[in-house]
C-alpha cells in the first residue's frame, strides 16, 4: 500500500491526512458480532460511502484506516475492489478510540499538514462537510462538525427530577470530521499521556490542552450509524438526496 501511495502522492493535491477510525468493537449494532461499517446502506457498505466522501474531497491527501485486528483481510479485499487510491495504510487499532486515534496518527505522512478524525461508521458525511471544516481548521487550528441541539435540555438530580433547564443556544451535538494542524495534535497527546487524560473524542484532547475548537455547523444528516434503525435513517437520508440530485 505505501508504495502504490508513494507512486500517487504527486498526482494527489491537498494537506490533510484523514484518519478513519473502525476499531470499534459494535456492540451497541449486533453485539460486536457484524461490523457496522460493512453494513449495506442502499446497496453500498457503511464504509465505503464513507471513504468515497473523503477521497472526492480536494483538501485530502491520504487516508488512514483504523481497523480491528480480524477485519483487516476485508478491508484489503474492499480496498482492490473498489481502487481507492488515497489510502495510505490500514492500521490496527487500540482498545479505545483515543488509542486507535493515536495509531492512526503516528502514520500521517510528513506531506499533510493537517490532521482530520473521522468515524467510519458516519457514511452520509460529503466532501462539502469535509471542506468546510477542512477551510476553518485552518483559520483556527482546530475545528469540528457539529449542529445546534433543536431539543430542550433538562438537568435532573438522583432521583430523576428537573433541576433547571440549559439554554439551548449554547449546546452543540458534536460530530466528525474533527480537524486539527498536526503540530498542535502532536502536542495535544503529549499533554494527555503526560497528565492521563483519557478522552472520547479528540476535541477533548484539544480542550485539555487548552486549544479552542471551532464548532462549524454541518447540519443533522451528519449521522453515525449506531444502532441497526439507524440504516433505515441513513437510507432515507440518501432517497431524498438522489430526489434532489435528479
Amino acid at each position: 500500500m505505501k508504495n502504490i501511495f508513494s507512486q500517487l502522492s504527486d498526482m494527489i493535491h491537498g494537506d490533510v491526512a484523514a484518519i478513519i477510525l473502525c476499531a470499534g468493537d459494535s456492540t451497541r449494532f449486533s453485539s460486536g458480532k457484524e461490523s457496522k461499517q460493512m453494513v449495506e446502506v442502499l446497496g453500498k457498505s457503511v464504509i465505503v460511502r464513507t471513504i468515497e466522501a473523503f477521497e472526492k474531497s480536494h483538501s485530502i491527501r491520504e487516508i488512514i484506516l483504523v481497523v480491528r485486528k480480524e477485519d483487516t483481510a476485508e478491508y484489503n479485499k474492499l480496498i482492490c475492489d473498489y481502487a481507492f487510491k488515497k489510502i495510505s495504510c490500514i492500521v490496527v487499532g487500540g482498545d479505545t478510540r483515543q488509542i486507535s486515534a493515536m495509531r492512526g496518527f503516528k502514520h500521517a505522512s510528513e506531506k499533510s499538514n493537517y490532521v482530520a478524525f473521522h468515524d467510519g461508521a458516519r457514511c452520509l458525511v460529503t466532501p462539502e462537510i469535509i471542506e468546510s471544516v477542512v477551510k476553518t481548521a485552518k483559520q483556527t487550528k482546530a475545528a469540528t462538525a457539529a449542529t445546534h441541539m433543536s431539543d430542550t435540555i433538562k438537568v435532573a438530580d438522583d432521583d430523576g427530577n428537573i433541576v433547571k433547564t440549559v439554554d439551548r443556544e449554547l449546546l452543540w451535538t458534536v460530530q466528525t470530521p474533527q480537524i486539527f494542524e498536526k503540530d498542535l495534535y502532536r502536542s495535544c497527546i503529549e499533554n494527555a499521556i503526560t497528565k492521563s487524560i483519557s478522552a472520547t473524542d479528540d476535541c477533548m484532547l484539544a480542550e485539555a490542552y487548552g486549544q479552542r475548537v471551532k464548532l462549524v455547523e454541518t447540519g443533522k444528516e451528519n449521522i453515525k450509524i449506531t444502532y441497526k434503525s439507524d440504516v433505515a435513517l441513513a437510507e432515507a437520508i440518501l432517497s431524498i438526496r438522489e430526489e434532489i440530485d435528479e
